[in-house]
């Protein structure tokens, strides 16, 4: 028996002590392959799925660490039947591979005969497949290597592909790194994609992504699909590629709800792309109007449903997924491994923080008390009426109110989900309102405007979780969201993420009224970031408001 900070149990989980003078190490040890489930203040909660082992085994790591990230921290022995069974899951992957024949095409190999032939035996996975060639090789219809891929993994052999890629069109794209450099973590991860040919890189807010999507460009020198999450984070991409690479304003076309540019680099929205025009998705042409090399997924844990089902046709082009987080609300964590790829690369949050390139951010979260009013209101109503009135609670507004108060004039956004709410407090603060219906050429000119420290303080809904780069904001106030999502929190705390000028930190609170659900989902949410190291200190409001 050793003093480590971990408990690993027979059930798959692996209890973290937090306080644990090792606690970092280990975190940092069994990231690549256990996700994170609870974390209160002490104890943290991490269970060992398949697909996170799955992930680990084609990022390029074997069982042997994986049990010796375990034992070494571990402070009781390592239940053996769950070391067996982390070797034996480890093991499945990469069983089954396809992969290119000289003279039949696409194929699927196998080294285990066995499993080749359980799977041929599945209804849902023999039409993909063509005339058997030998005992263990079958060939695999061209149209159906992403289908088969995410059949594969929803059977238990998740599939190595091994088919590589076209070149696609050929076009000159080259990094002007005259006025900055990339930095060697974002170099890394564009060498860890290269190198696997089709995966996901995992950053944080802030990280700088959209360079690591520009090296990867300049790598393919290709012509780029670049899917984004809204018109606005699509200008903003079009804006860093001018700056950072050799490609024109001529050479990038827009492809949104307002223009149908199709352009050698191509920067669509996810709306735009998944609008049923009749029942059909009439803009599907757009992934077979140029040959593209490259085709870029940008905060792709939100990438729409029937876009995977897209994806699955272009399996022969070179993904590269970029997000904060990999966590999905719909838990389709599957069809980002099958069909985008694996994660190719990861930095743990608080090591990019330690190098200087994110901002250090404290983490509070602020319990406010309801009236009585308020609270026999929430008692009697609705379950499914009871988050929207403890999120919207009137007793919140003061404590918002407070907060920005004693962060006058430091870049201040308040960020919630209910749009009523909203306006009230837009009414309350004298500020500025960003929400859904408001247009593109208003919500850039107010964005500006803060940047530039003409507005200091800005009241936005959802529209600013994605890709809006806001490197001034230091201080954000979270007062409702979409319950209990975890991306979201990620997203949100990444809106202040960009380093300070002046080295200063950045504050994320998060207002929540005591006992209601509104603390539950809170409580959900911030699981994401205890991952990444970031704790959250709880304090009363009555304190906050209490005067000095």
């Amino acid at each position: 028996m050793s003093d480590g900070p971990l408990i690993v149990q027979s059930d798959k989980t692996v209890l973290l002590e937090v306080d644990h003078a090792q606690a970092d190490d280990a975190r940092i040890a069994i990231a690549p392959f256990a996700e994170l489930e609870r974390a209160p203040e002490h104890v943290h909660t991490y269970r060992v799925t398949p697909l996170a082992l799955w992930n680990a085994r084609a990022a390029g790591h074997d069982a042997e660490q994986v049990v010796d990230a375990l034992t070494t921290y571990s402070r009781y022995p390592v239940p053996q039947p769950l070391l067996i069974d982390i070797v034996d899951t480890m093991g499945r992957y990469g069983r089954l591979q396809i992969s290119n024949h000289p003279t039949h095409g696409l194929v699927m190999t196998t080294t285990d005969r066995a499993v080749l032939e359980e799977v041929l035996r599945s209804k849902k996975i023999k039409p993909m497949l063509g005339d058997r060639i030998d005992q263990d090789t079958v060939v695999v219809h061209p149209s159906e290597r992403g289908r088969l891929k995410q059949g594969l993994l929803k059977v238990g052999w998740p599939a190595e592909d091994l088919a590589g890629y076209v070149d696609g069109e050929a076009h000159p794209i080259a990094l002007d790194e005259s006025d900055w450099k990339l930095r060697e973590y974002q170099r890394q991860a564009v060498q860890a994609f290269w190198a696997g040919g089709s995966g996901v890189v995992v950053l944080p807010c802030g990280a700088g992504k959209t360079m690591v999507g520009a090296a990867a460009m300049a790598e393919a020198k290709a012509t780029t699909l670049i899917l984004v999450t809204n018109t606005v984070a699509g200008r903003q991409w079009k804006r860093e590629l001018i700056a950072r690479t050799s490609l024109t304003e001529e050479e990038i076309g827009e492809y949104s709800g307002e223009r149908k540019e199709i352009r050698p680099v191509t920067i669509a929205t996810y709306q735009v792309i998944t609008r049923k025009t009749k029942g059909e998705y009439r803009h599907l042409e757009l992934f077979d109007s140029r040959d593209w090399g490259l085709v870029i997924y940008d905060e792709v844990h939100l990438l729409p449903a029937p876009v995977f089902r897209m994806t699955a046709d272009l399996q022969s082009r070179r993904r590269l997924g970029l997000t904060a987080t990999l966590v999905r609300e719909d838990g389709q964590e599957g069809d980002v491994f099958s069909l985008i790829g694996p994660k190719r690369f990861d930095v743990p949050w608080r090591d990019i923080e330690a190098q200087g390139w994110i901002a250090p951010a404290e983490c509070i979260e602020v319990r406010v008390t309801n009236t009585d009013n308020e609270r026999i209101i929430y008692a009697t109503a609705e379950p499914e009426e009871r988050y929207k009135l403890a999120a919207t609670a009137d007793s919140k507004t003061a404590v918002i109110k407070s907060i920005v108060a004693k962060h006058k004039g430091e870049p201040t956004l308040v960020i919630g989900a209910y749009l009523d709410q909203l306006e009230m407090l837009g009414d309350e603060l004298d500020a500025p309102v960003i929400q859904g219906s408001t247009r593109n050429r208003e919500r850039e000119k107010l964005f500006d405007e803060f940047r530039r420290g003409e507005i200091s303080t800005l009241v936005v809904s959802k529209v600013a979780n994605f890709s809006i780069d806001l490197p001034e904001a230091s201080v954000a106030i979270q007062i409702s969201g979409t319950f209990g999502s975890r991306q979201e929190e990620a997203q949100r705390l990444g809106r202040l993420l960009r380093p300070k000028e002046d080295g200063r930190q950045a504050h994320f609170y998060s207002v929540v009224s005591r006992d209601t659900i509104d603390t539950e989902y809170a409580a959900h949410r911030q699981r994401f970031l205890a991952e990444q190291g970031y704790a959250y200190r709880i304090i009363d409001a009555e304190d906050l408001l209490r005067p000095i």
